[in-house]
């Protein structure tokens, strides 16, 4: 994604703990107890959703991703901070995300709480479900929906997340999803290759394509693919989307 450059300390160590986060992940091992709500961590997600000028669903499944893997690999994310210690403590759990529409005043409001806005989407900082911010809590999780779009052919340059249209995901849902692949995709990068990434604002791309087209994306080269546990939508075990370094057919 461009020439070498000098890797900041910070990110370098941001990225080692994503990847040693990542590595060999399966849910079905992760520690979670809910008679300990502390062991029951989460990325919250809002997106902008106005009813005025409401952006594509594409759009927001973008923001989203982009969002999520910004946070992870934050300059705060390498360093000792409380925004480090927060997401080592979701590391350590399930990393579940839950998305929730948010429009004007409450979208402005939120901002000033710790994480990374890109474009209609802001994540924020894990932390326990019981423990979320106010000014999250009362965005609304359920029915966080929009028109499926079709916006042509992804970047050529940049990776792209395949979502399986088959599931039937709403957007908060596919919101949630495409998080987890943007950050399992820089997971599994050299870091010279996510600080590269990292300098294009992570650009990618968002694509809901047919079931047997996201099936091919599996099967291609150093293909990322999410596999749900299924606590919400869709049946344990399905897997949701697919992140690929280039688009299918530039691999």
């Amino acid at each position: 994604m461009g020439a070498e450059q000098a890797i900041d300390a910070s990110f370098g160590t941001a990225h080692q703990r994503l990847k040693e986060s990542c590595s060999s992940r399966d849910w079905h091992r992760d520690k979670e107890d809910p008679d300990q709500p502390e062991t029951v961590q989460a990325m919250q997600i809002a997106l902008n959703l106005p009813k005025q000028d409401t952006p594509a669903r594409h759009r927001v499944l973008e923001a989203a991703a982009r969002a999520v893997v910004s946070v992870c690999l934050d300059e705060r994310a390498g360093g000792d901070t409380v925004f480090a210690a927060a997401l080592g403590r979701w590391y350590g759990h399930r990393i579940r995300k839950v998305a929730r529409r948010s429009r004007n005043k409450a979208w402005n409001d939120v901002q000033a709480l710790p994480g990374v806005t890109v474009d209609v989407a802001r994540a924020f900082v894990p932390s326990a479900v019981n423990e979320v911010d106010p000014l999250i809590g009362k965005l609304q999780i359920g029915h966080t929906d929009l028109p499926a779009d079709h916006p042509g052919e992804p970047l050529g340059d940049a990776p792209v997340i395949y979502v399986d249209t088959s599931l039937g995901m709403s957007a908060g849902k596919a919101a949630a999803q495409v998080g987890h692949g943007s950050m399992l995709l820089a997971a599994i990068l050299d870091t010279q290759a996510a600080w590269e990434w990292k300098q294009a604002g992570f650009a990618l791309s968002v694509r809901e394509v047919d079931h047997a087209t996201f099936e091919r994306a599996e099967k291609e080269p150093g293909a990322v693919v999410v596999v749900d546990a299924g606590f919400t939508e869709i049946a344990p075990d399905s897997a949701t989307v697919c992140a690929l370094w280039r688009p299918l057919g530039a691999q």
